[in-house]
């Protein structure tokens, strides 16, 4: 066999070998695409139903602090901000707290927006909407309980301890409420008698076995949500307080 030939066929093997690479590939490249296309049109990702609830909870925040600025009597432009401070303060803090980045309303500007219009649509009901306290604390022990699980569910992504993960969760549940009342100039249901922080307590860890555990994302979190929104609403039905630290000088 000539140099001539000999080159000629290491060119054919040459060739061959970079077109079997190219279709391999690009066989990865359409498996990857299918199996995307395949999580698009299967079953929904296991944080749907959170993210669904944390939708939600935006909203649900953002009316406690319209109701809380109308008792007030905020113009609606203070309405609108106190309702995106409150829906988005804690998850902001507790990102700042733990380096996490962008934001979530950075990243998801349409947040912003749909806080601000929940706060603006209460302005427009709230005058046909009786039992407003009570309204009040339906949807802030809501925004409670959902935006808990969603700071550890963070925290836990980031490879946080456990500890770190509930203390997450209770950032993001209980800042947005403490920013809200703060701002309206009232006492933080945080620090009144029925129980608030204890019921983020409870509600972090519990969600946090689903991670250890293995178990059904969208069941435990169902299970989770109406879990912690049983507690928070029987400690208001039932004024369930913790022990109190009464401590008074002038008492002999």
């Amino acid at each position: 066999m000539s140099a001539r030939q000999r080159r000629r066929q290491l060119s054919v093997v040459e060739l061959y070998c970079i077109a079997s690479s190219a279709g391999y590939e690009c066989g990865k490249v359409r498996y990857a695409n299918a199996d995307r296309e395949g999580k698009m049109l299967g079953l929904p990702p296991s944080d749907t139903v959170l993210h669904i609830l944390s939708l939600v909870a935006l909203a649900a925040q953002a009316m406690t602090a319209a109701l809380a600025a109308g008792r007030r009597s905020m113009d609606w432009v203070g309405v609108c901000l106190r309702g995106c401070v409150t829906a988005l303060g804690g998850g902001t803090i507790r990102d700042v707290v733990l380096g996490h980045y962008p934001l979530p309303w950075v990243e998801h500007p349409s947040y912003l927006a749909i806080t601000a219009i929940a706060a603006f649509a209460t302005v427009l009901i709230a005058r046909w909407v009786h039992r407003l306290n009570l309204a009040f604390l339906v949807l802030d022990a809501i925004g409670l309980v959902v935006f808990t699980m969603t700071g550890c569910d963070v925290a836990w992504q980031m490879n946080e301890p456990l500890a770190i993960v509930i203390v997450a969760g209770m950032i993001t549940g209980c800042a947005g409420g403490v920013l809200r009342d703060i701002l309206c100039n009232d006492v933080p249901l945080l620090f009144r008698s029925e129980l608030y922080a204890s019921v983020s307590v409870v509600t972090g860890p519990f969600y946090a076995t689903a991670f250890g555990l293995k178990l059904n994302d969208e069941l435990w979190t169902a299970l989770t949500f109406v879990l912690g929104l049983t507690f928070r609403l029987l400690a208001i039905r039932y004024k369930w307080e913790m022990p109190k630290f009464v401590f008074d000088t002038e008492k002999k």
